[in-house]
């Protein structure tokens, strides 16, 4: 089984791009993954539950409904995460640093409040590596995901190792392979970290060209097959593809 753990119904490009379930689902079936977490973000908490709630209406069986945490003046978002995660299933939280500070002031009760229902949270830290490391040290209890290995398309190849080693000495934290380009980081992560607590991801729907006019199902099908067979194509074992393809989350999000 392949479990894409990053995937968007509202991108955070220029263009704010959405994607409803019909074209996410088009989109896994052309790259052959058989479930995927899905949030949106660039709008407030409430829009990106409720559009996470009605995608996996849509389709129960194959889309998993992350929340969005975001602070607002509106309603307090520690509310609508418990609802989110206690009332209406969802499994997990998503974090992107590029919205909302991670300082412990602001982001700590989120984390905290994961950490006490047993939910993963999906953190982009936008390359911020102290920002990670003070995540992982002050909430043990909390599993966090990073994505992009700690930044996206990332080609500094110093500053993943140094996220690949905050995981290893971190047992709470996965690492994310969504727009990771320096592929053989992950085989060292995998020598590094053993198999299980990589994950894979896509970032997507996306496609190789640019414009709206290429975001159609064989577009971002490609995309994401790609991203499919980057892993396949790694000098691992099959156990450790399995691994990382599905089985990890399939284990941590109790599918």
């Amino acid at each position: 089984m392949v479990v894409d753990i990053h995937a968007h119904l509202k991108h955070g490009d220029r263009r704010r791009t959405e994607y409803t379930p019909a074209e996410i689902l088009a989109t896994m079936d052309g790259a052959g993954i058989e479930r995927s977490v899905v949030f949106a973000m660039c709008t407030s908490a409430e829009r990106a539950i409720a559009m996470a709630e009605a995608a996996v209406l849509f389709c129960p069986a194959r889309l998993i409904p992350f929340a969005y945490a975001l602070p607002s003046y509106e309603r307090p978002v520690l509310d609508l995460l418990r609802s989110a995660i206690m009332e209406l299933g969802f499994k997990g939280i998503k974090l992107h640093v590029g919205e909302c500070t991670l300082a412990e002031y602001v982001s700590g009760p989120v984390l905290a409040l994961a950490g006490r229902l047993g939910v993963p949270c999906l953190v982009d830290f936008g390359g911020q590596l102290e920002a990670c490391r003070a995540v992982l040290s002050s909430h043990p209890e909390t599993t966090v995901i990073i994505a992009h290995f700690g930044r996206y398309l990332c080609q500094d190849e110093a500053l993943v190792d140094q996220f690949i080693a905050l995981a290893e000495g971190h047992a709470n934290a996965y690492l994310d392979t969504s727009g990771v380009v320096l592929m053989h980081k992950i085989v060292e992560a995998v020598a590094r970290l053993g198999p299980g607590r990589i994950l894979f991801g896509t970032d997507g729907p996306h496609s190789f060209r640019d414009g709206p006019e290429y975001a159609s199902a064989a577009d971002t099908a490609a995309f994401a097959r790609a991203a499919v067979e980057g892993i396949l194509a790694l000098p691992l074992s099959s156990a450790e593809k399995r691994a990382i393809l599905g089985e990890n989350a399939a284990r941590l999000l109790r599918l």
